[in-house]
């Protein structure tokens, strides 16, 4: 059940992932062709860094899911079966581990117990908290910057569920099993 869930979930995170990739290219050919007109929109641009980082963090989140990420594989390869699990397994933990400790920075981060604690007003937040994330605007659309960067939380959320289903499902690091240069 997990395990269909983790992979639901990495099918949308794949698709709005694409449909960032596309957003990104519309807005730099739009900032292409209004520049080109000598009629350019501030905007575009970071509008289409926030569709990136997005696309990057929703990207990375199936990947790692998957296991695919880019890994230096060179001595793993050569290591016997047994070895190669365990390492296996050793990754999985670190990347719980990761997905863990950016949780629990962005709690902090985001400190949303000391925003309701503050009647949700920003100001009273960031003199109690000397934290201004809630009041930094973005440059050149008209919204905060704490909207775009919620997508990092999200991406800790997703990558400790997914690494915990891939945990659970595998817990021996069997996947290992499958990696070039097999050695017994």
């Amino acid at each position: 059940m997990l395990q269909r869930i983790s992979t639901r979930l990495a099918q949308i995170e794949l698709v709005l992932a694409g449909f960032f990739a596309l957003l990104v290219t519309v807005l730099i050919i739009y900032n292409v062709v209004t520049r080109a007109m000598d009629n350019s929109q501030f905007w575009v641009d970071e509008a289409a860094i926030f569709a990136m980082i997005w696309m990057l963090f929703l990207g990375t989140a199936v990947l790692l899911k998957q296991r695919q990420a880019v890994a230096v594989t060179a001595l793993v390869d050569v290591l016997p079966r047994k070895w190669r699990r365990i390492v296996g397994v050793f990754v999985d933990l670190s990347v719980l581990l990761f997905g863990i400790l950016l949780l629990f920075f962005c709690w902090k981060w985001y400190a949303p117990l000391d925003m309701i604690q503050a009647g949700f007003d920003k100001d009273t937040f960031s003199a109690e908290t000397f934290n201004f994330m809630y009041q930094e605007k973005a440059v050149t659309l008209p919204m905060y910057k704490f909207w775009a960067w919620l997508i990092v939380p999200y991406f800790a959320l997703s990558l400790c569920f997914h690494t915990l289903v891939n945990l659970i499902n595998d817990p021996r690091g069997h996947y290992m099993d499958q990696s070039e240069g097999q050695t017994s």
